[in-house]
């Protein structure tokens, strides 16, 4: 049986050493021996094993969670192998249809070729992700949902691409002027925070194709309690999540007061 230290095994996989220690020390990737020299030593199993376990990395699929699944008494490599390979297959797809569409985006840009408005969004965002948003805020917050969905659908729709670009520079920049806040210790209560919040709360507004009163903006956070929201805004900085929302419900306060 072929086997691999640690070293050779970080290597082959493109990882480091650390990781494979932290793995070991969790109990998610145990070496098949240790040799009397106390070095790990891997083998097949192993490499199997740490196979799932980037794969399922990549899928955004927590250490804790991994661990459970690979160690279930059904888990079979083979069903798992083909269910990801659906999974990325359907994946690389819809990247397919992004790079068709920033190719011709790129071309209307040069001049070199007319595209309908409505095509410079086609496969950026998937139907079952919108799908999956549109029903956690029904499920959420009632029916009434749905016509606020409709009309913030139809005010983004009618955005012209200059519009968007804009739109979309306005909330970069309020949110790393609030991320830089965040970095420089001031409590999200603060009002010096209120000309950026008061930039979101019209930039949400005008996303939404209507007034956003305080109360519904402060309703805007518990939207954003969302995992995806949170994944995102703690890309711009890590506590970035709870910074917001934070400071826009006690924005929110103080309109009351």
């Amino acid at each position: 049986m072929k086997t691999y230290t640690v070293n050779q095994l970080a290597q082959l996989a493109g990882i480091s050493v650390r990781a494979l220690h932290h793995y070991d020390e969790i109990g998610l990737l145990k070496p098949a021996f240790t040799g009397d020299n106390r070095y790990r030593y891997y083998g097949e199993e192993e490499l199997l094993r740490l196979q799932q376990i980037l794969i399922h990395r990549e899928l955004d699929i927590p250490l804790a969670e991994i661990g459970a699944i690979l160690d279930a008494p059904d888990f079979d490599k083979v069903q798992t192998l083909q269910q990801q390979r659906e999974r990325l297959e359907e994946q690389a797809q819809r990247y397919a249809g992004m790079v068709k569409t920033i190719d011709r985006t790129i071309a209307r840009l040069k001049g070199d070729r007319a595209m309908k408005d409505a095509d410079l969004y086609s496969g950026i965002v998937s139907p079952e992700k919108q799908a999956e948003y549109e029903k956690w805020l029904v499920d959420r917050y009632g029916g009434d949902m749905e016509a606020w969905i409709e009309q913030s659908r139809k005010a983004m729709a009618e955005m012209s691409p200059d519009e968007m670009a804009d739109a979309m520079k306005e909330l970069e920049a309020v949110e790393q002027g609030l991320a830089e806040g965040l970095r420089r210790g001031i409590p999200p209560q603060a009002a010096s925070l209120d000309p950026l919040i008061e930039r979101h709360r019209a930039w949400v507004g005008r996303s939404w194709g209507r007034e956003c009163p305080p109360e519904a903006y402060a309703g805007l956070a518990d939207i954003y309690e969302h995992p995806d929201f949170q994944a995102r805004y703690e890309a711009i900085q890590p506590g970035f999540a709870n910074y917001l929302t934070t400071a826009m419900r006690a924005w929110a306060r103080r309109q009351a007061d």
